[in-house]
């Protein structure tokens, strides 16, 4: 993978989320931030897809099981071509093509409406049995909260997945520590995700997922393996954006003309000085 250039997209990706939330006026900021990079990965080095055919038979499909975070994924699919750019200020407006949650049927390359926490990955595995059903070598990709994995039916999408060997399924788990109302360890303590993926016969990786090489490494593990893998990325709610890696409560805020200027001027810093690093 070409890093600089990953590092690049992921702050395009990040601009362009928060330039659509700013236009709605608010949106739910905090969750969106923290997969920019591992949307970046997927969307620059990893999914085979084809904006000029977005149904193609035998591409990869990306489910996002938390759809509240739509927005960094229409960010993610303007920068790769399926729509254009303007249409992201259409964010929640009425008649919009790009709605508060993930919607197959009015965004071009959305592959699974989304947004009640925890069904997502059931999806994704019934998607990732059926095509392997019909002889279609893919990889379906699900990108799942950390808080929603406190909902019963993910594990037992879990068990479907490990019991029928489904490797054509990689489960992403963005484990920002937080959910709508506090931190995770708090409401209802996770313990040991790692440990709980593997009793349930899966193989379990863990990725700074803020780091996109990474991300890229821990991925193309999961695509290698024989036995089907959860990527668990260790994210931060809100990483990336200025006015929201600050306050306790970061799930959904207001965003002004102001804190959007600030926050993408700071993404070109954080970048250029980056870069630098990587010199």
């Amino acid at each position: 993978m070409d890093v600089r250039a990953t590092l690049k997209v992921a702050a395009e990706i990040r601009k362009l989320t928060i330039g659509a939330m700013t236009a709605a006026g608010y949106g739910h900021i905090g969750g969106s931030m923290s997969i920019c990079d591992m949307l970046a990965v997927l969307y620059t080095d990893i999914l085979n897809i084809d904006p000029t055919d977005p149904q193609k038979a035998d591409r990869d499909w990306l489910v996002l099981s938390k759809g509240h975070c739509g927005p960094a994924l229409y960010a993610a699919l303007a920068w790769r071509g399926y729509f254009n750019k303007e249409m992201l200020k259409t964010l929640n407006a009425n008649g919009t093509r790009l709605p508060s949650h993930c919607d197959r049927l009015k965004t071009p390359g959305v592959d699974i409406s989304t947004g009640s926490l925890g069904q997502g990955l059931s999806l994704a595995a019934g998607v990732a049995f059926g095509n392997r059903q019909q002889g279609i070598n893919n990889t379906v990709y699900a990108i799942l909260g950390d808080g929603e994995l406190q909902e019963g039916q993910n594990w037992e999408a879990f068990q479907f997945i490990a019991h029928w060997h489904l490797n054509n399924v990689i489960t992403i788990v963005d484990n920002n520590k937080r959910q709508l109302d506090g931190y995770t360890k708090d409401l209802c303590n996770p313990y040991s995700l790692k440990e709980k993926f593997t009793a349930f016969g899966l193989n379990a990786l863990e990725a700074d997922g803020h780091d996109v090489q990474s991300i890229y490494d821990a991925i193309v593990e999961a695509k290698n393996s024989k036995t089907p893998t959860v990527v668990i990325c260790n994210t931060e709610k809100g990483y990336g954006c200025n006015f929201s890696e600050i306050p306790d409560f970061n799930h959904y805020m207001i965003i002004s003309e102001d804190m959007a200027n600030s926050a993408m001027e700071d993404i070109d810093m954080r970048l250029e000085k980056t870069y630098e690093a990587l010199s």
